[in-house]
């Protein structure tokens, strides 16, 4: 769930870096100067990712034809695309891989155990898919997350759940607005509104006794969450969220100095620093306790197509990826270039931006978006869900709005 932003190409990151790091890659056995690589990207990732394989097919002795695409024709037409127009490699999120590893449109990387060892294993876990047993499927390169951004001049970072919502309510009544706290829904959105499904005890599907995600057992109806629900009649009764606010309201909101509070990802940074603002990153603070309060997951990375192999450059398609993409300076290139934290534990700690610092912070113990197909019935029930329950006047106790949806859920699962 990738969202694609203005690009800021991070400052002081040399293609020279980049270079440094063939000289530690693994060796492949076409270097022919006819040998071409092709890549799928969607704009605002073009250039980072043009300088990064640039920088690496220079030193292969190849070639490397990065085409702009828009994210979902990516995912929608490298299933169907013909064998002579078809792309080596794709960049994508980290819930395609389910789908796409399901009908072969790419295969199973195998990065060395050294180079595994600079990711933290849910990163390596988003990309990773299999019923019985799991296979890497991409290399991730970016984080992805939302956090509670605090307007400081009218309030400050909340020590606690209850001093968010004192402080939240408290400016609303100030500056007579509609609503104590910036969080986008609209028609429904269960990506923004995680970190209140996952403090109340929700979870979309368990794991079963492999680790593997198990859509049989669905939790957004769970005992613990329904226990916690009525807190969610509490907010609606009193304004503190409100279902009607959609991207562009809450946005405006806080840009415009009207709400304390503001739950949304990094690539509204340029337009925070832009507004003159006062503000303070941190992590969503817990609401019951007991259990943590956690954004999802979204995880971009790059993944090797079957194409390759028809193309005869496999080899060359999963150094670059499974390799170079995954080493440090490769890695802050790539991420940084769109404000985002890269997934490489190295490259994450030479980060010196506060901000990425702070949404880093915030996605600890966080959650992957799950990966597996049946997370497509879930979404708009769940987002739905919240809608019902939310939107003030005429809205439906949530116990029964979230017991509606995990029942529609199952059904569309099957």
């Amino acid at each position: 769930m990738f969202s694609t932003r203005r690009l800021r190409v991070a400052a002081g990151l040399a293609v020279s870096a980049l270079v440094a790091v063939v000289a530690v890659s693994t060796g492949t056995s076409a270097t022919s100067q006819s040998a071409k690589l092709v890549i799928w990207a969607d704009a605002d990732r073009v250039p980072a990712v043009t300088q990064v394989a640039n920088a690496w097919a220079r030193a292969k002795g190849v070639t490397v034809q990065v085409v702009q695409k828009q994210s979902g024709p990516i995912r929608q037409e490298v299933s169907t695309v013909a064998v002579e127009n078809a792309p080596d490699v794709i960049v994508g999120a980290h819930d395609w891989v389910g789908e796409l590893s399901g009908n072969g449109s790419i295969i199973p990387l195998s990065p060395s155990a050294a180079t595994r060892k600079q990711f933290p294993a849910y990163a390596l876990n988003a990309f990773s898919y299999g019923t019985a047993i799991k296979k890497l499927y991409g290399a991730p390169v970016a984080l992805e997350n939302i956090a509670l951004v605090t307007n400081t001049r009218l309030a400050k970072p909340p020590k606690s759940f209850a001093d968010l919502e004192k402080q939240a309510l408290a400016s609303k009544k100030k500056m007579k607005t509609q609503v104590g706290l910036a969080v986008q829904q609209g028609q429904g959105d269960a990506y923004h509104m995680y970190p209140f499904f996952s403090g109340l005890g929700g979870y979309i599907f368990g794991t079963n006794k492999a680790g593997n995600l198990d859509p049989s057992d669905i939790g957004v109806a769970n005992a613990k969450f329904l226990k916690n629900a009525p807190l969610i009649d509490k907010w609606n009764k009193e304004g503190l969220i409100r279902s009607q606010v959609n991207d562009s309201i809450a946005k405006d909101l806080f840009l415009k100095g009207r709400v304390a509070y503001w739950i949304t990802g990094p690539w509204f940074l340029a337009d925070i620093r832009k507004s003159g603002v006062r503000y303070q990153v941190s992590a969503f603070p817990q609401i019951v306790s007991g259990i943590k309060s956690v954004p999802f997951l979204g995880v971009q990375g790059y993944m090797v197509t079957k194409y390759s192999t028809a193309h005869g450059v496999e080899s060359l398609a999963k150094d670059l990826v499974a390799n170079y993409m995954m080493q440090p300076a490769a890695q802050l290139t790539l991420a940084l270039a769109n404000d985002r934290s890269p997934a490489n534990l190295r490259a994450l700690a030479q980060v010196k931006d506060k901000d990425l610092k702070a949404f880093g912070a915030a996605s600890a113990g966080g959650v992957p978006m799950p990966n597996i197909p049946q997370m497509a019935s879930v979404w708009q029930d769940l987002g739905a869900a919240w809608v019902r329950s939310t939107k003030g006047a005429g809205s439906i106790p949530a116990r029964k709005s979230f017991i509606g949806a995990q029942k529609s859920i199952a059904q569309k699962i099957g």
